[in-house]
Order: C-alpha cells, then sequence, then structure tokens
C-alpha cells in the first residue's frame, strides 16, 4: 500500500480521480486547498489492482511447447544465421521469453537457486517493450502490453502471449 499525492486544477481533480481507480485499488480521495494559488492536493490511498481475470497457468501455456533442448536449439539458430545488425522479431523474442520462463519454473519446482528467473523477467520485459512500441500484434487477452498488471508480471504476460501465439500456429 502507498500514498499519492497529486497537485492540479479543480476542474481536472474528477477525471484524475477516476484514471488512479482505474489503475489501482484506492482508498477515499482526500482533497485540500494546494500552497499554490488557485490549485487542489488529493491525498489517495493506493494498492495495486486485484487480478480481475487470471493469467495463463504455465501448464495451459505450454501444454504444446516443444521440449526446452529443443527451443534452445530454436532461439540460437535464429541468433546465429541472422546478418550481423539484423533486428529479431517478436517470435524470437517470445519464445526466448517462454523458453527462459520454462527453465526458471524448472529452477524453482526443483529448489535450485539461481539467477534463470531474473533472466526471465528480463526477457519478458523485453517482449513487453517490443509489444507496447509495435504494430499490436500482441493477443492481448486478459491483459495488453500498457496493462498495469502486464507490468507487474512480465513473465505471466509473456506467458498469456505464447499461449495465444501457439494457439495460432
Amino acid at each position: 500500500m502507498f500514498e499519492i499525492r497529486v497537485i492540479c486544477e479543480p476542474s481536472e481533480a474528477d477525471r484524475i480521480t477516476a484514471t488512479l481507480r482505474s489503475t489501482f485499488t484506492t482508498g477515499t480521495v482526500r482533497r485540500s486547498p494546494s500552497r499554490t494559488s488557485g490549485m487542489e492536493r488529493l491525498y489517495v490511498t493506493a494498492d495495486h489492482l486485484r487480478l480481475t481475470e487470471l493469467w495463463p497457468t504455465p501448464e495451459e501455456a505450454y501444454a504444446t511447447a516443444p521440449s526446452i533442448i529443443s527451443e534452445i536449439g530454436w532461439t540460437a539458430d535464429q541468433a546465429a544465421t541472422r546478418p550481423f545488425g539484423t533486428t529479431l522479431g517478436r517470435e524470437f523474442w517470445l519464445r526466448k521469453a517462454a523458453l527462459l520462463d520454462r527453465i526458471a519454473l524448472t529452477d524453482e519446482a526443483e529448489g535450485r537457486t539461481s539467477d534463470a528467473a531474473q533472466v526471465a523477467t528480463e526477457a519478458a520485459r523485453r517482449l513487453l517493450e517490443l509489444d507496447r512500441d509495435g504494430d499490436g500484434c500482441y493477443g492481448g487477452t486478459p491483459y495488453w502490453p500498457e496493462h498495469p498488471q502486464a507490468e507487474a508480471d512480465p513473465r505471466a504476460y509473456a506467458r498469456q502471449e505464447y499461449a495465444h501465439w501457439s494457439k495460432h500456429q
């Protein structure tokens, strides 16, 4: 839980309050005049939104995925056979994020301590970044790349996108 303070024009207060409520779980908004002439201060206690829809489980997302060894081979081949300076596409980053997520999940399940979860999270963030800046070819259900839940759990976003992608292959 955290506190948000906003200083704004009084005419913008309702719109800002509505936006905060759509982005966070919020408490009562407390309003008071700002020290700046004509402005208003808004104070609100907030917390991250609770998931209204569930992400696909790893079992659902990776039900039809090739073996981890096969995916390692595919990603290595894609990276190695591209001419220097060529941009790797969304499929590469999606499959790489999913592969690293699967490796991290295996390590977690077996109680191994490694940096696999951190590496998987960074790859998933790269996919999120690509989808945010791209041409809108992401699955987007239940969460699109700009959604706060996608940013809060990038590995779950990668699972969602992999599940969508694998259904349409």
